[in-house]
Parts: C-alpha cells; structure tokens; sequence
C-alpha cells in the first residue's frame, strides 16, 4: 500500500504539542490553591475543553469567564496558584492559553516547579467565584516554599487573547521530575487554560516483572511520538485513562482521498484500499505484550475498517533516526496481523492473534483506509533493565 504524505505543519506549532497534558484534569490535574479567583475560578485553567467566550453572561461578581481571573489587584504583591499534576513526569513545553481575554489577560507570566514527596492536603472545592484565600490557606501553603521552586519559565509577556495570538507557547529545558507548578500571573488578570506538555514517569522498579501492565499509557510514560494525520482528533489521546468520553477523546483522521470510487473486499472482508493512516508511540517501558484492546468506542460511522500493529526495539540515537526519516523504517515487525474492526466495539486480542516477538520500545498502529479509534491498550511486561536499550532520552517528535 502507498502512503501519503499530511499537510505541512503550522510553522507556529512546536513539537511539543505531541506530547501528554499532565496537568488536564481528564487526567487527575487539580488546583489546590490560589490567591484570588474573583471573576473565574483557577479550576478552569485544566479544562480539557477549548475555552468559550458568552457575550451575555455575567455573575454577581461581573463578567463570566472560561478561564483563571482574578480582580484588578489594588494591594502589594501579584496573583499565583498551586497545579498538581495528574501525572508526574518530565515537562518539555507549555502552552499559557489567554483565549477571549482580550482587554483582561495577564501582563505577564511566570512559572515555577516543584517534586513533592507527599501530596499537600490542599482542597479547593465548589464553586470559588468571588472567593480569595484565607489567611488559613496562605499560612499553609506558605510551608512549600513555593517563591523559592526553580523556574521552568521566567517572567515572560502574554499575547492577548485573540484567536491568531492567544497560544502563548514555551519550551521547557527541566530535566528533572515534576509534581506541582506555581503559576504566577504578573501582577493579576486572566488566563483561559494551561496545557503542561511531557512525559510520564514511574518508579518500575516497583513493578513485578510478573506484573501485566498497559505498557503504552500515559500514566506508565507512553507517549506519541509521530502520526501521519490527526485531522479531528490528535493519537495521544488514545492512550488516555478510562474509556473515551466522545469522539473528540480520541484519534480521528480525514477522509483519505486516495479511497478507489467503488470499493471492494478481500476473502476477509477487509477493504482493499491503496492508502493507511498511522500513528507512532514509545512505550513507557520496553517490555513483551501479551494482549491488546483497540476500542472504537463512539465511533460508529466513522471507525477504520481495518487496523494492524507493529512494533520494534530501538536505542535513542536509532528512534532519533527514525524521527528524522519520519518512520520509515525497515526495523517494523508484525505483531497484529490486519484485523477487520467493528464499530462502537472493544476489540481484543491475545495470543492465539499475536505474532511472537521479543521486547518492544515502540509500536506503530495502522488503520486502513481511515477513521477514529478512542483506545489502544498493549498489555504486558516490562523487560529487565539487561533486556532492554539504554534509557530513552531523545524526545524529538515527527508529523508528515
């Protein structure tokens, strides 16, 4: 079969947007403090939705809005909260999201990392429009020592936010572990969402090698690393927690235009189709797997015919080229030979349809001709520490 090649990427896009949101609260990401949520409260900023701007709608405490926005701040100081990231790990980008916050955004921003061994007992709950912090909850969060975190972004300009500005993006060089940012907003105003872009990391070596786990997920270190097309739905979602909520929480492409005007199957009823759709990922830990779930859940005018699975096992510097020749590579062995997809429907698969294979760092899902899949799963275990290459480290990302 053919490939085609996608759409030039938005000059303006950074590599980054790949990655996981660690702090969306699709993922556990909560605030657990803030200064001063007068107009909207902070929560917002971790909405997995896009902002939206209601012209109409007001509160008791002013205009309604779909982001963090404080009151014009008329006492020494500035504006600051405390995020917990869902998922902790490594951070390569961020995106400060000023959208509709037009004559009301944040002068500037900056913004600070910590590694907590334990969770605060911090609790922001109910609706907090209108509300400040107490002196109770400054003196509690005074014992972070959150002033003093190291900077993963220092005091920066915000673009207000109208639609060809608003994404105020920022690469990250923190090579450290992160379980909590400080947001702080020079000296009040608003912010619609922030989107913490990285990787997750867990300790596996608390991890049986008996142990089947979802090698792929976000919350064990998956993470997308190329796709051909994510025309209305970006591959990194499927590797999200639970099952997908609607369409948008998943993978969806366009429809390929290479599609023959008259379509025919094989002795499978598999479509005969000159083109495919892909998406790249690196597992959280190289490992064997032993059984795989594809969910095409809510997807059901518009699921692949057809998907089938590669995997292969690759040092940083070989996933570098890889990256660089956009994943065409001879190193792809079959593990899931092409299997013909339901709609609405939880397909699973085990050892009886799986090719044998040795350890994985990477698998390529192909879906022919095109379509959604909510979830991919690729359930197994982790290799010993002898069995596999060196520790990934090269975090570049590829889109044709």
């Amino acid at each position: 079969m053919a490939e085609r090649r996608a759409a030039a990427k938005t000059a303006a896009e950074p590599d980054f947007l790949q990655f996981n949101d660690l702090a969306c609260e699709a993922v556990g990401g909560k605030v657990i403090f803030a200064t001063d949520e007068w107009f909207a409260p902070a929560a917002n900023l971790l909405k997995r939705e896009l902002p939206q701007f209601i012209a109409s709608a007001f509160t008791e405490f002013g205009k309604w809005m779909d982001g963090w926005e404080t009151r014009r701040k008329r006492i020494p100081g500035h504006d600051w909260c405390i995020i917990q990231l869902g998922v902790p790990g490594q951070i390569y980008g961020i995106d400060v999201d000023t959208s509709f916050f037009t004559g009301n955004h944040s002068p500037y921003v900056s913004i600070q990392a910590g590694c907590l061994d334990n969770t605060p007992n911090f609790t922001l709950e109910g609706d907090r429009t209108g509300m400040a912090a107490s002196e109770s909850q400054m003196a509690a969060v005074a014992k972070l020592g959150s002033e003093v975190w190291p900077e993963l972004l220092c005091v920066s300009q915000l673009k207000p936010g109208y639609s060809d500005c608003c994404h105020n993006y920022c690469k990250v060089n923190f090579n450290h572990r992160v379980t909590h940012l400080r947001l702080n907003m020079h000296p009040d105003g608003g912010i619609a969402r922030l989107r913490v872009y990285g990787v997750g990391q867990r300790d596996w070596s608390s991890v049986s090698p008996q142990q089947d786990v979802d090698l792929v997920a976000l919350t064990n270190g998956g993470v997308c690393l190329g796709y051909s097309d994510a025309h209305f739905g970006h591959p990194r979602n499927m590797i999200g927690l639970g099952r997908a909520v609607n369409m948008a929480d998943g993978w969806e492409t366009a429809r390929r235009l290479d599609r023959p005007k008259h379509l025919q199957v094989d002795e499978r009823g598999i479509l005969q189709v000159p083109g495919w759709e892909w998406a790249v990922f690196r597992l959280g830990h190289p490992g064997v797997i032993g059984s795989i779930e594809v969910d095409t859940n809510h997807f059901k005018g518009n699921f692949p015919d057809s998907c089938k699975i590669e995997v292969c096992l690759l040092t940083p510097e070989e996933e570098a080229q890889c990256i660089e020749a956009r994943w065409n590579s001879g190193k792809w062995q079959v593990l899931l030979p092409p299997q013909k997809l339901r709609p609405h429907h939880r397909h699973l698969y085990g050892a009886a349809e799986l090719a044998r294979h040795s350890t994985t760092s990477h698998v390529r899902l192909i879906i022919a001709p095109d379509g959604g899949v909510s979830r991919l799963r690729l359930w197994g275990r982790a290799a010993p520490a002898s069995a596999a290459p060196a520790n990934q480290k090269t975090l570049a990302t590829s889109k044709l």
